[in-house]
């Protein structure tokens, strides 16, 4: 009976395995994730062709034009009611925070007769948004309803007479109130006859009423002619999206990952085996009444969330004491948040017993009514706080750099997922039989959690020995930034062989030691396969150091520079650069001879890179990758999230700027 109670436990506490190294992971990946990722906050499907957000045509004062005057092209954007674009130069409010418009961009042709003068946009208008679904819109300028984009054009003095078809390009980004589309690119083109004389006048219709040569409206175009600096343009990956947690989508993953981890907590040996026991009491209390047994359960569970509630109140606020987009940059708050997470993952192991007072677990209130289940509840939570060391290794990664909303939704979805069971317990009670029992396999879920979070320890106290060592001018040897990495995967492998050797004492059935062999070669295989990818990035590494002088060096020497800011503790950073640009066609184009790639690294909280990522290109958020073209001071491209062929475009595109720029010189 003892053995047949232990497969069951076996069974039912592997199955979160998976999800306990999610969450370990996640919570190391935290100081990542919070960096702000698309500019979309969030997407979703394109209307039907017979409710576009956006009808864009293009029209012009003159059918014809003679050489020496001048006319106007107007390019409209009807907006659909509710549905807005962004300005060509966005104006963000502070309560937005890391929030990344795509600007309303307006491309120009080079073209023969005839030039160009400043673009005129359109008047901003304010409407009311709530991109981050907080219930709170925010006033945001944009361009809505019926918007005109005025173009004015010279037709040259020499202009050869005939035809000429100008084609212009428009990206903007349709938007509601709450929810944003992919970036859309138009091409419109406008036809000009010139002609030796114009044989009548023509009148320009109204909607050329709104054109005043003079305004001070006039912003510059994105594109004039070779050899003028242009605009940065974002680009972004479209209807490619990872939730974002300032969209929607994003909020309801961290929701649901800190439910399951609040779940999980009920299967430690702190909480595990007084449930049947609080399951009981209130089945009791409830007689025959579902109804009854329904609003204790009810009640227990609101007291078990406003617990974890009330302990996410001060940790919602850990951002408040430093900037969010560089606290992990600082060696000695990673240092201490890796440490605290060793100490804890010993104590999961057994090495040493988190005990609360003994007071505490003296109270044993009556779950006869509202107030006595509520507080009947708060005090099962209590019971938790020794076995929280899992969770809470995660949590103090990701709260310093998440918003004190998103901290506080996830402690009270820890609370949601502990209390859950035992609603559903109390209304179906000879489910309790069910339940797994502690022993040896309970004692096992501790060591594989523990080891974990020893990972996830290592990982920051490498981190932080690395911030310590550049923003003290230490050179590193090219395996010094891996050897963390191959901590983690020794902690990977050990975390494999002990599982497999744990499984094979417990039970005899084939079944679980296969399952649980293959589970363990998995964390061993892991663990080992990312510490060599670590090591022979850094062996191979082609990436050079910024500084100012280096960049403007190279810019003057006809080099395209493809510039990475990133971090060791960003890990976002370091997917995209495995995934893109350490591949071809990215690799080949970045080793080519006339590329240099660069690299800022932001790990140290001194790091040059900081002023020139902050001040100069006005950005916070890590992953960014700029590219600039030879010639020209300002970026031509930039992005947080990033494709190979947008990374190979971008960089053809700088390599045409650069040689027109050398033919105009």
């Amino acid at each position: 009976m003892r053995l047949t109670r232990t497969i069951k436990s076996i069974r039912f506490s592997y199955a979160f395995f998976g999800l306990i190294s999610m969450l370990v992971v996640g919570g190391v990946a935290g100081p990542a994730l919070a960096q702000p990722s698309f500019g979309n906050q969030m997407v979703s499907s394109p209307p039907s062709a017979d409710d576009a957000p956006v009808v864009v045509t293009v029209e012009s004062s003159a059918s014809e034009a003679a050489p020496g005057s001048d006319l106007v092209l107007a390019v409209i954007l009807d907006h659909a009611e509710h549905y807005h674009s962004n300005l060509n130069e966005p104006i963000v409010p502070k309560e937005m925070g890391d929030f990344y418009p795509v600007p309303t961009t307006l491309r120009l042709p080079e073209a023969e007769d005839v030039t160009f003068g400043a673009v005129h946009w359109p008047t901003p208008i304010a409407v009311d948004v709530d991109f981050f679904f907080t219930g709170k819109p925010i006033s945001y300028q944009v361009y809505t309803g019926k918007s005109v984009i005025y173009v004015p054009v010279h037709i040259e003095d020499n202009a050869v007479l005939g035809q000429r078809d100008l084609e212009l390009n428009l990206s903007y980004q349709a938007c509601d109130e709450t929810t944003c589309l992919p970036p859309t690119n138009v091409k419109l083109v406008a036809t000009i006859n010139i002609v030796d004389a114009v044989t009548s006048a023509t009148t320009p219709s109204a909607l050329f009423d709104g054109y005043n040569p003079g305004s001070s409206d006039a912003q510059g175009t994105d594109q004039t002619s070779a050899g003028e600096a242009v605009k940065i343009e974002r680009r972004f990956l479209g209807m490619f999206v990872i939730p974002d947690t300032n969209s929607f989508a994003g909020i309801l993953v961290l929701a649901l990952s800190a439910a399951i981890g609040g779940f999980i907590l009920n299967l430690t040996p702190c909480v595990l085996p007084v449930i049947p026991i609080k399951v009981m009491t209130i089945s009791s209390h409830a007689g025959e009444s579902k109804s009854r047994a329904f609003m204790l359960s009810m009640w227990m569970a609101i007291g078990v969330v406003t617990f974890w509630f009330g302990i996410g109140i001060p940790v919602a606020f850990v951002s408040k004491f430093t900037d969010p987009s560089i606290i992990f940059g600082i060696w000695w708050v990673t240092g201490i948040i890796g440490l605290v997470i060793v100490v804890m993952s010993f104590g999961i192991m057994g090495l040493f017993q988190i005990k609360l007072p003994q007071k505490v677990y003296m109270v044993n209130p009556k779950a006869d009514s509202a107030s006595g289940s509520f507080v009947f509840g708060l005090m099962t939570a209590v019971l938790g706080l020794p076995c929280f060391g899992f969770v809470a290794g995660a949590l103090l990664a990701g709260a310093a750099t998440m918003p004190a909303f998103l901290v506080l939704t996830v402690f009270a979805f820890i609370g949601i997922g502990m209390a859950l069971p035992y609603v559903v317990l109390a209304m179906f009670p000879k489910m309790i039989e069910k339940l797994p029992r502690t022993g040896p396999a309970s004692e096992l879920i501790k060591h594989v959690m523990g080891l974990l979070m020893l990972a996830a320890g290592a990982y920051f106290l490498g981190t932080s020995v690395i911030s310590y060592g550049s923003g003290n001018s230490w050179v590193f040897p090219w395996w010094g930034k891996a050897v963390h990495w191959w901590a983690i995967g020794l902690v990977g492998v050990t975390t494999g062989g002990w599982l497999i050797y744990q499984t094979f004492k417990i039970t005899k059935r084939v079944g679980p030691r296969l399952t649980y062999s293959v589970l363990g070669l998995l964390f061993a295989t892991s663990g080992s396969f990312v510490a060599y990818n670590q090591t022979m990035h850094q062996y191979h590494y082609f990436w050079q150091p910024f500084t100012p002088e280096f960049l403007a060096t190279s810019l003057d020497s006809g080099k395209v520079v493809v510039l990475d800011f990133t971090a060791e503790w960003c890990l976002n950073c370091k997917a995209l650069e495995a995934k893109v640009l350490s591949r071809n066609p990215v690799k080949s184009e970045l080793l080519s001879a006339d590329v240099v790639p660069m690299v800022a690294d932001l790990t140290s909280t001194t790091a040059p890179g900081w002023k020139h990522l902050n001040e100069t290109l006005g950005q916070t958020g890590i992953p960014f990758l700029v590219v600039y073209a030879p010639g020209i001071e300002d970026p031509i491209w930039l992005s947080n999230a990033y494709t190979s062929a947008q990374v190979v475009d971008a960089i053809n595109d700088a390599r045409e700027r650069g040689a027109a720029i050398s033919l105009v010189d």
